[in-house]
């Protein structure tokens, strides 16, 4: 008995000592818990944002008879201006923007959130059948009619593709450069690099621009590979600005990667550390899917994840259809999160293991 406690003993010790079977088995699990709780945690669905433009009557009978019910379930803007309120729909903003024409009720929504969608048509048909039901005996008063503010032709594809690329370009940046950092270290490139005649800004510029030429390598085979007739991407107005979009996420990869290799020892507490930061990332940063549905302390948190910015960059131009200047807010969070990474790892940076 008293082998059989010393050697659950000692091996609890190694589990204990072996940091990543110690995030695999408690810590990755609990992270998963963390976020799929938050997003789906509440039994409550979260409230639908309709504009409504001009006078509606459905609406406003709907919120007449039951003002309570209908503010359980939507929150109803009134705006004038139809143009712009089809532009806060495509960008996602609003959940859907509602407007009358004699009988009919044209339900304008976007595709990049068909959840969001399904769920704005769905209640909107109810109202409608409500309003219906009420004229007893008589021809339905009104019909609902949806319609999507973009093209028709866009598939799903146009916004799938920028959170699969953005989640392939982050991992692989921050892999790269706390491995690399790392090895180098524990191997002793470093020291030799230092005492060589080549200064180490031209050695650091090279691995950086390595990185990049790759990141825009993966890009074009990721846009080459949607656009096949089986997928059915395309790319339309200012798609090419994902191009620098993609430059400055890869940049702030790069930099928190190094932050990483700087800080960390081993390889195995690198790659821990960053399996820490990749996986709640991809999902707070909307790679997998759009966190509108989402608790608001969720929400919040996501603001603070930099794979939001590279997607809702790529989103923008390459799904959404908006112009190159859409881009520009994200290329300047990534270039700024880069610029702070690199100094937190400058300070961190050490030649050797000591």
């Amino acid at each position: 008995m008293s082998g059989f406690r010393s050697l659950a003993r000692a091996m609890f010790l190694s589990f204990k000592r072996d940091k990543r079977a110690m995030f695999f088995t408690i810590l990755f699990p609990l992270m998963f818990l963390v976020i799929f709780g938050g997003l789906y945690g509440n039994a409550s669905t979260s409230k639908v944002k309709v504009l409504e433009i001009g006078s509606v009557p459905v609406l406003d009978g709907a919120l007449t008879h039951d003002p309570a019910g209908v503010k359980e379930i939507m929150t109803i803007t009134k705006v004038t201006d139809r143009d712009a309120a089809l532009k806060k729909v495509g960008k996602g903003d609003a959940d859907a923007a509602v407007e009358q024409r004699g009988d009919q009720m044209l339900v304008h929504y976007s595709a990049s959130d068909g959840v969001k969608a399904g769920t704005a048509q769905g209640i909107l048909n109810a109202l409608v059948q409500e309003t219906n039901l009420a004229a007893t005996g008589k021809p339905p008063a009104y019909t609902l009619v949806a319609q999507r503010v973009e093209d028709k032709s866009l598939k799903a594809i146009q916004f799938i593709t920028p959170g699969m690329l953005g989640w392939a370009l982050s991992s692989a940046a921050m892999f790269g450069a706390a491995q690399t950092l790392v090895t180098w270290r524990t191997k002793g490139i470093l020291r030799r690099l230092q005492l060589s005649p080549v200064p180490i800004r031209n050695v650091f510029g090279a691995r950086v621009a390595v990185s990049l030429g790759v990141a825009l390598i993966q890009t074009a085979v990721f846009l080459f590979v949607a656009q096949l007739p089986m997928f059915g991407l395309k790319l339309t107005g200012a798609w090419w600005m994902s191009i620098p979009v993609v430059l400055a996420g890869v940049l702030a990869f790069l930099a928190i990667g190094m932050v990483v290799g700087a800080w960390a020892k081993t390889q195995d507490s690198a790659q821990t550390v960053i399996q820490m930061v990749t996986f709640p990332m991809v999902f707070l940063g909307g790679s997998f899917f759009p966190l509108d549905s989402a608790p608001k302390w969720l929400q919040t948190i996501s603001y603070v994840v930099p794979l939001r910015y590279l997607n809702q960059g790529m989103l923008n131009v390459m799904g959404r259809g908006l112009g190159p200047a859409s881009a520009l807010p994200q290329i300047g969070v990534l270039l700024g999160i880069a610029l702070v990474a690199s100094l937190v790892a400058v300070k961190l940076f050490r030649w050797d293991e000591t």
